[in-house]
């Protein structure tokens, strides 16, 4: 028989050992979603004065361009920071965000809004290239104030700024405003919205991201800084407020509480932005709200695309609260007629692209193409939206990022935007042939195309005009291009000289092309006669016409019928709005109009300065609308006089800068200690140490990394230590690890008496086991849900008996307890693994609210045991807003083992708190506790284990079976995933039935009885009662439970606690 106790507490020791010494255990994995390396890039290096940059050869040419742009924000961010780096700090960059998602110098995956990343352990900036210079250069200069912000906090040990205590609008507002300066329309548009619904911050309400977004907020608020006091009060209050807290910062800088000047900086800004909107319309009589909340769409609706007769709408939304996906809708009524399988959930690819691109239809109206990603690429995917299924898929070799294809009128060619090397360019598929042309070939940026009807020409926004490559002054602004599909040849025209115009759409008689401008500060649709220039509004919102990005496309036009779709961006969400071709024409601009165009020049169409029908100037010096408020004007302070210089600091052209290999060392780039260190002499169990510390060593790209701990909790005998690695180069990732682990599993003391009975000494005895294990393991990710695992390993277990004596203890009494206790014989065991995992869920704060999971895996093992071990673990999530309904189906069989094993080893456990199939209400601990104290255990004769009663025995076998079921209720939480807002402690409240059965090869199953008085221990255990789970500062996941455990005569309910998300 076995011991119950040293079977469960050696059990927890050995995951809480493997966990100490940082070594892989195999259930780190057990679920999870997957981070694919489907590239292995040829990384080189390239340093420059102040910079290491890390790229690959397909993108050289653009990462010479960023190295001299970075070293130009280096001259810039040491001015208004006052400092300098000490080392090169390293620059990671991809040619594209296809490749920049696979990057693995951070585990945690990369979503499609993330543009950059500067991470602290090692200030490493990673970032891809984006489709222009313009917005790769603010990207640039946004990661790379963080880069100075992680040097004063991490390295300037004498300043001693404590990064934990600054708000994340400070960090990101200050890393725009450095990077973008006071003259942006987009995040004056989103000032204006909170100005237009009385909603602007309170000091306490910024440090609330989730209400106030920190990068458009905390830039609106330092740009007033920086306009009131100078610019220098931006980076002082970084360093003061790190220093002595922002509270006390405020005081000693500028003389008055934050909450005083953040209630002036709101003032200032309803000021400012008031009269400009007054006679303005508002956003929701745009036209007919066609995609909203009140019209079953989402809060986000973006990237509209009218079918040719103007009947349907195609759109990207939230609307099922997850995740973005793809949607048809009647363009008049909003009613979703057709919905996208989900990405992950469908076989033809995995990821949606939503933020900076749009679908595109058929002429015929039938099928709907959008850009795709599949195994690290993008790809147009064509959807039958008729028949809703996925009919074809269109790859281009060296063209790994794709934006906004763009449908032929003859229906045989598709037009998209495409990245090669960093470099975006109009490339055109052949539909039938699968050709592909590149129709542009240079270093500006050419995007959004659209096809004028007669299909000779295509339409486009592009920088070409606006860019100096010489001086790499990029701009944000955007011109609008016409490509001759034929010859190739480019005429740009920028009807509103120094603005921004994007998202080109041709009226369906090809004389006129729609367009977006903030050529006034407000994001409006305007038409431009292609033959006149005439110029025409079309909207005169106080908010605009945006989607998520400023160049995001929202604007659609119907070839056909004429009809418009807008995004219009009010209440911080984003509005489908529809509009019919009689009103898409506008009113006529009124000032003189230049018709024509010359290749590769930019032509204005009319003078800069205009005036539209309700008498608004909107010439480019009186673009109000589209500064944050600030007592400066636009062109004072250092942050305004940096981004208009574009040569100081700029390296010259001609400057070279050497290339070399990649070197893959591993340097140093963690340290951590469990529990401090300390050291003892003598005691009962002689003199020893306790602590523990791990090193943590990686490559500068995070291919490869390297954990060494060692762990010491008790004698010299009790030093344990481990060393794992890990290769995650390209798609399969493999490593191994070795570590040793001792581990005291009994501890007994022994009296020792003479004749008369009197106690005269006492003898300890201590036995450890020495667990010592070498392994290999590997991973093959076929996409983010689906994987294959393995793993070959060895382990010899060791043990050890330690005997004291004290007092006057009998002569020979140290060899007689030695003898009693003795050595057990080692036992060795190899072990092998396969596994299957598929892991599609949706995460909610407290556990998983929607999709699936399951685990398939089977394991031999070979030595002192030999048996197969199996287990299919499978979990499904089923949302009907706001309730989930969760289910899970577990079966663990040791198949062949022995349960008759000391250490529990091929054994399965169902009372363990921890375990993946617990029952709650059953835990041993608690059983034991109740029999003790109210009786109610029932005898069994020849038990398997060293406990009589059958409750306890119950819980162990060679083979377990559990499932779960529960009804998952939100009480609170984020406004739109619970019944009560109240996001500071996420509580779900679950309704549940657990039930489990263990037995052995001996003994097989009696799966219907559930008779509380049988003796049976082969029955199954069933409870059944509530839960409730809390989320605690959004890093401790606490469940308690209220459980009626039906076979248990010890007690009627228990209440149970433990850290954990639901299963």
């Amino acid at each position: 028989m076995r011991s119950v106790a040293p079977v469960a507490s050696l059990f927890a020791f050995v995951l809480a050992g493997l966990a100490l010494l940082g070594v892989p255990d195999a259930r780190a994995q057990y679920f999870g979603q997957n981070k694919v390396q489907y590239d292995q890039f040829d990384f080189r290096t390239l340093e420059t004065e102040h910079f290491v940059f890390h790229f690959y050869p397909e993108e050289e040419q653009a990462v010479r361009d960023a190295a001299r742009m970075a070293e130009r924000w280096y001259d810039r961010h040491t001015e208004v920071f006052l400092h300098r780096f000490d080392e090169k700090k390293p620059i990671i960059f991809y040619a594209n965000d296809a490749d920049f998602q696979q990057t693995n110098v951070t585990p945690q995956p990369i979503g499609q809004g993330t543009g950059g990343l500067t991470e602290p352990l090692r200030e490493r900036v990673v970032m891809p290239f984006a489709s222009s210079y313009g917005e790769t250069d603010h990207v640039l200069g946004h990661e790379l104030v963080h880069s100075f912000q992680f040097d004063l906090g991490l390295n300037a040990d004498s300043l001693g700024i404590q990064l934990g205590n600054l708000p994340t609008w400070l960090i990101e507002g200050m890393a725009e405003y450095l990077s973008v300066g006071r003259q942006d329309s987009h995040t004056a548009m989103w000032m204006r919205d909170a100005v237009r619904r009385d909603d602007m911050p309170s000091f306490e309400g910024l440090a609330n991201p989730r209400e106030y977004f920190p990068y458009r907020y905390g830039q609106a608020y330092l740009a007033y800084i920086g306009g009131k006091y100078g610019d220098q009060a931006v980076t002082d209050l970084f360093k003061r407020g790190g220093q002595v807290g922002l509270d006390s910062a405020y005081v000693e800088l500028f003389g008055v509480s934050a909450d005083s000047l953040t209630n002036e900086w709101a003032e200032a800004t309803r000021e400012t932005y008031e009269p400009l909107m007054k006679g303005r319309t508002p956003p929701d009589s745009a036209g007919q709200t066609v995609l909203a909340p009140e019209t079953n769409g989402g809060r986000i609706n973006i990237a509209p695309s009218l079918s040719p007769d103007g009947r349907y709408v195609a759109f990207i939304s939230e609307r099922e609260l997850f995740s973005f996906n793809l949607y048809v809708a009647d363009a008049e009524t909003g009613e979703v007629i057709a919905e996208l399988d989900r990405a992950g959930t469908t076989g033809h690819f995995n990821a949606l692209r939503f933020i900076s691109s749009s679908g595109t239809w058929s002429p015929d109206g039938r099928r709907l193409a959008f850009v795709s990603s599949e195994d690290g690429d993008n790809q147009i995917t064509v959807w039958n939206v008729v028949d809703e299924e996925i009919e074809r898929s269109f790859s281009v070799d060296g063209v790994t990022s794709m934006k906004n294809p763009a449908w032929s009128p003859d229906g045989a060619r598709l037009a998209f935007a495409g990245t090669d090397g960093g470099i975006s360019d109009l490339y055109v598929l052949n539909l039938e042939t699968e050709s592909v042309r590149q129709l542009t070939n240079d270093r500006y940026a050419d995007l959004q195309p659209t096809w004028a009807p007669d299909g000779e020409t295509i339409a486009f926004a592009t920088d070409r005009a606006e860019t100096n490559l010489e001086t790499l002054s990029p701009s944000s602004n955007m011109d609008l291009g016409l490509v001759d599909v034929s010859s190739g040849e480019v005429t740009v025209r920028a009807p509103f000289g120094d603005a921004l115009h994007h998202n080109p759409q041709f009226a369906p008689d090809g004389q006129s092309l729609y367009f977006i401008s903030d050529q006034d500060g407000f994001k409006d649709v305007y038409r431009m006669d292609l033959s006149s220039g005439d110029r025409f509004r079309v909207t005169r919102l106080k908010t605009g016409v945006s989607g998520i990005t400023a160049l995001s496309p929202a604007l659609s036009v119907a070839s056909q019928s004429g009809d418009m779709m807008l995004s219009v961006f009010a209440d911080g969400n984003y509005t489908g709005v529809r509009r019919p071709a009689p009103e898409a024409q506008g009113t006529p601009l009124r000032a003189a109009s230049t018709a024509g165009g010359a290749s590769a020049a930019r032509v204005p169409a009319a003078a800069d300065t205009t005036t539209d029908e309700a008498g608004t100037q909107s010439a480019d010096t009186s673009r109000v609308a589209g500064l944050l408020p600030s007592p400066a004007t636009a062109r004072d302070g250092l942050i305004a006089s940096n981004l208009r210089d574009a040569t100081t600091g700029l390296p010259p052209d001609s400057t070279h800068y050497d290339a070399a290999p990649y070197d893959p060392t591993l340097s140093l780039e963690s340290i951590s200690r469990a529990s401090g260190i300390g050291v003892s002499v003598g005691g009962p169990f002689g003199g020893g140490l306790a602590g523990g510390i791990g090193l943590r060593f990686g490559d500068m790209l995070g291919h490869r990394t390297l954990g060494v701990a060692v762990q010491a909790q008790g004698t010299f005998r009790d030093i344990g230590g481990g060393v794992s690695y890990m290769n995650q180069r390209g798609q399969l990732n493999w490593g191994g690890s070795l570590s040793h682990t001792p581990l005291i599993f009994s501890a007994n003391t022994v009296p020792f008496r003479n004749d008369a009975g009197r106690l005269v000494g006492l003898g300890s005895v201590v036995q450890r086991a020495y667990i010592t294990s070498a392994s290999g393991n590997a991973s093959y990710p076929l996409s983010p849900t689906r994987r294959f695992e393995f793993s070959l390993g060895g382990t010899r277990y060791g043990f050890g008996t330690n005997v004291r004596t004290a007092g006057l203890a009998p002569d020979g009494a140290e060899q007689a307890l030695q003898n009693q206790f003795g050595d057990r014989t080692p036992k060795y065991l190899a072990t092998a693994s396969a596994a299957y995992v598929r892991d599609f869920t949706t995460n909610g704060l407290t556990g998983p609210l929607q999709g699936g999971r399951w685990r398939l895996e089977v394991s031999p093992t070979l030595g002192s045991q030999n048996f197969v071990t199996a287990r299919a673990d499978v979990r499904r999530y089923f949302y009907a807003e706001p309730f989930t309904v969760a289910f899970q189906a577990l079966h663990v069989g040791n198949y062949g083992a022995s349960f008759s094993d000391e250490f529990g080893i091929g054994n399965e456990y169902i009372g363990y708190p921890y375990g993946q199939g617990f029952v709650r209400g059953y835990s041993v601990q608690s059983i034991a506790n109740g029999i003790r104290e109210n009786g109610g255990c029932t005898r069994v004769d020849n038990a398997p284990t060293t406990s009589p009663c059958a409750e306890i025995d119950r819980l162990f076998g060679t083979r377990a079976l559990t499932t779960r079921a529960e009804i998952r209720v939100p009480l609170l939480g984020p406004e739109r995933l619970s019944l009560i807002p109240f996001r500071y402690v996420p509580t779900t409240l679950a309704p549940f039935v657990d039930a489990g059965v263990t037995w052995t090869n001996d003994a097989g199953p009696d799966l219907f009885t559930f008779d509380t008085d049988s003796a049976d221990t082969t029955i199954p255990v069933v409870s059944a009662g509530v839960s409730a789970r809390f989320n605690i500062l959004g890093s401790l996941l606490l469940e308690a439970y209220y459980a009626r455990p039906f076979q248990r005569r010890d007690t009627t309910w228990e209440l149970g606690f433990r850290i954990s998300p639901g299963f």
